[in-house]
Formats: structure tokens, sequence, C-alpha cells
């Protein structure tokens, strides 16, 4: 049932442009700036004239210049409604218990900083009339999350005791999880694990850091897959859970995601960067979001009583991204 709303708040953002955000199309930085919204999301608000710079309306085009300023003017969602929405699934496993999602990137998890809708938990409700309520209506069935920008398989939960039986294993880490991730620079060591806790980042609440002084333990594991001249393909392990958790270890020890607009000097790659060209104006992006895919994921099914595991294949642009780098930066 579809649960009627009362107009949203709304909040007013100011943001000055620095030298180090130049040249980044507008709505990849104010994506960049708010992981809780998508870039459709962030376009339409463009297009709608909510987000203006120096007091006049722009496109989603936009290259952003030192000394602009943004104003952009956002709702802020009703904490406890979630309105079913029908956007198309890619369920690769059903039973009576849980599903396993294939989630696209530029799709939020769930409501949350000003994005009420478009979510997977507004995918899932609309799909599904019985999902875990542990965490709330706003994160009806969800037990662990990925970002928005990355893609991957993803568990969902229907019952409430098969939810608390998965929670135990992702806090005992028995949950085996999988990434593949194309890096930036070439690696020095074929695997390696990275100890380092994680909070909050000192100057900007949206970031994530590395955090000897607050931080929460956070342990990764990596794989080298693959070398290439200036770029190493990897198979990232985390044993732990926190947020941006392998962006933020990647880009400590030096080797930031690809096209990780939030962690890395890029926002996007394209072939004349893999070429060291300069870019042309009409030249469309190789890949335009972190280049990270939630490859594989394992874990014990507490009804079925056995060890179970699902893997999805690259998306699109990984792919073809993992292809450039084979054609024109070999080793």
């Amino acid at each position: 049932m579809m649960l009627q709303e009362s107009p949203p708040q709304v909040k007013e953002v100011i943001l000055e442009i620095k030298r180090v955000n130049e040249n980044k199309r507008i709505d990849r930085y104010i994506s960049s700036r708010f992981p809780d919204f998508s870039r459709t999301y962030i376009q339409k608000l463009v297009k709608e004239g909510a987000i203006v710079v120096n007091g006049s309306t722009v496109k989603s085009s936009y290259f952003i210049k030192k000394g602009d300023v943004i104003s952009a003017t956002v709702p802020v969602p009703e904490e406890t409604k979630i309105v079913p929405e029908d956007i198309p699934l890619n369920i690769i496993y059903e039973d009576d218990y849980l599903m396993i999602i294939n989630k696209p990137y530029d799709m939020v998890v769930h409501p949350a900083g000003g994005h009420p809708s478009g979510t997977l938990v507004n995918a899932i409700t609309f799909y599904c009339q019985n999902l875990s309520q542990i965490n709330g209506p706003l994160k009806a069935g969800i037990v662990h999350r990925l970002d928005r920008d990355t893609s991957g398989v993803m568990l969902v939960i229907k019952s409430d005791a098969v939810h608390s039986h998965i929670a135990m294993q992702f806090e005992k880490r028995l949950i085996q999880k999988e990434y593949i991730a194309v890096v930036e620079g070439e690696m020095v060591f074929d695997s390696n694990e990275i100890n380092m806790p994680i909070g909050r980042h000192k100057a900007d609440r949206q970031k994530m850091a590395v955090r000897r002084d607050i931080g929460k333990s956070a342990v990764s594991v990596y794989e080298v897959i693959e070398r290439f001249r200036g770029y190493t393909l990897v198979k990232i392990m985390p044993k732990t859970g926190r947020t941006h958790q392998i962006r933020v270890h990647m880009q400590a020890i030096g080797h930031p995601i690809v096209a990780d607009a939030m962690y890395s000097k890029q926002d996007s790659c394209y072939h004349a960067d893999l070429l060291g060209m300069e870019r042309p104006l009409d030249e469309e992006p190789i890949i335009d979001r972190q280049a990270l895919h939630a490859h594989r994921i394992e874990f014990f099914h507490p009804v079925l009583d056995k060890q179970m595991a699902f893997q999805v294949d690259l998306t699109e642009d990984v792919a073809s991204l993992v292809k450039a780098l084979q054609k024109l930066r070999p080793c």
C-alpha cells in the first residue's frame, strides 16, 4: 500500500569550489559530496533548478570552476515512511527466507540523507511483502550495504529470525565477501593485509579516513589478479564492514580505486587518460564511477542448514576498463 506523504522539508547547502575540484562535472561533484543521493536524482535536481551556480541555473554537464558558489536545495525525507516503487530487480536467488540481489551502481541501498525514493529498499518493498524489520522500515530486509556506486551481490533478508542469524555471522566475521577493483598504480606485493582503523574524516563529514585516534578496527586482505602499466586489477576480501572501508584502505596505501570521486583525484576514466593524451571534449568515459564490484558472497543458510555461495560477473563498465587496460597498458 502506498503511504501518503506530506510535502518534504528541504535544506539549503552552500558549497564553494576549491582548486582541487576544478573541471569536474557538477552532477558528479555533487554526487561525491552527497553519497546518499544517486547521480540520476542529482541530475533531476539540476534540471529542476534546485542546484544553481553563482545564482544561475546550469546543465548537469557544466564543469565547475575555482570560486564557483553552488547552492543546492535538497529534500529531507520523513524518517519513518517508505514508499514501495516498481523498480526492476536482478534477483539471482530467492527462497522463503532471503534473496540474493545483483545491485546496479547508482542505486542507494536505503532512504537516507535527502534521498527518499529510487532505493533498493523502495524496490524490494514493492516486490516482497515480508521483509525483516529488525533495522526498521527504512532498512527493511537490509543486513549489510553497498555504497551507491558500488555494484554487485547483496543479501536481502525476509525473516527476522534469519536476519538475526546472518547478522551474527557478519559480527563474527564468518561471512566471506570478495570484491573486484581496478586501482591506480602498480602494487608492490602480490597479496597483503591492510589493518588500519577507520573513522569519520576530521574536516569532511561526508568522508571516512584512517583514524588511529578514534577509528574502529578495519581489516582488508587483497590479492593481485592482473598488472598493467600504472594500474592494478585486485581482489579484495574485507574482514570487517566499516563504511567506505575498501575505498579508504586503498587510498591509504597509495592505490585509490579508479574514478572514485570521493577518494581519488578523478571521478572518471577515459581512453585519452590511458593513452596519456589531452582529452577531447566529446569523448565518453570508459567508467564514471568507482571501479569497485562486489563479486562474491558466501554464508551459512540457517534454515537450509548449508553453506551457500553466489557470485556475479563484472559490470560492463568495469569489464570495459579492464579490456582497455589490457590493450593500452599491458606490462
